[in-house]
């Protein structure tokens, strides 16, 4: 698995897939800056991260995880790329296993660019408050690992379409009702581009709807989603003729 790593990695070298790891940080940074009213509220630190993240991960992380899935089975599809990669010595399982786990990196980068992004903010604005870090910390790790069952799915979709607009389009349709859907205690949990927002958004005594979930409840929840796409993708795949 280590060299299938680093194949991917020589192929996405010289490729755009990085700068795509700062458009959320620098776009969620910029709406922050051209909200000016939160500036003299209390807890600065945190109402900032609660208005980034908001659109981070509403909106930007959940396209992103389709994007990152779709550019990392673009090379495949071109030139009969998958028959000449399972023509190598590798195991269907462990290619399919690697393609996850670097969206999960990317992913995972994204989200330590958007701290960065928050943190600048912060200096910018001379918040003089200490950073919170817990909550911060717990907020960013637990809107990664929301994003799981999402990316296990969008790899299922880029591995077995050829199409690179297809899957980029479908992510494009489900991810805008998310405005709506994020707020349904009844829906929201069980909607993939919802589960980022929700994992992600920092819980409070006025939350309502989906947001007043335990963590523990939306876990289980992301645990039985990851289950079904990832194994159902990896199945497909293990079997697809390529």
């Amino acid at each position: 698995m280590l060299k299938l790593f680093q194949s991917e990695f020589l192929k996405l070298r010289k490729s755009s897939i990085w700068l795509l790891t700062l458009v959320s940080p620098v776009l969620s940074a910029l709406f922050r800056l051209n909200n000016s009213m939160y500036d003299k509220l209390d807890h600065p630190w945190l109402l900032t991260f609660a208005l980034m993240s908001s659109v981070h991960s509403l909106l930007f992380l959940p396209l992103l995880t389709g994007v990152f899935s779709a550019f990392l089975c673009r090379y495949e599809h071109v030139g009969g790329g998958w028959k000449q990669l399972l023509a190598l010595p590798v195991t269907r399982k462990n290619v399919y296993f690697v393609k996850f786990f670097m969206v999960l990196g990317l992913l995972g980068m994204t989200q330590i660019l958007f701290v960065g992004a928050f943190l600048l903010i912060g200096l910018l604005k001379g918040f003089g408050a200490p950073v919170p870090w817990k909550e911060i910390g717990w907020s960013v790790f637990s809107g990664w690992i929301a994003c799981i069952p999402l990316a296990a799915l969008q790899i299922f979709v880029s591995a077995v379409w050829t199409s690179f607009a297809a899957p980029l389009a479908l992510n494009v349709i489900f991810t805008l009702p998310n405005i709506l859907i994020v707020h349904s205690a009844k829906y929201g949990p069980f909607y993939p581009w919802a589960q980022p927002f929700l994992g992600m958004m920092l819980h409070s005594e006025d939350s309502f709807g989906s947001l007043n979930m335990p963590f523990e409840t939306l876990f289980v929840v992301i645990l039985g989603s990851f289950i079904l796409f990832f194994f159902s993708g990896l199945l497909y795949f293990q079997r697809k003729e390529f």
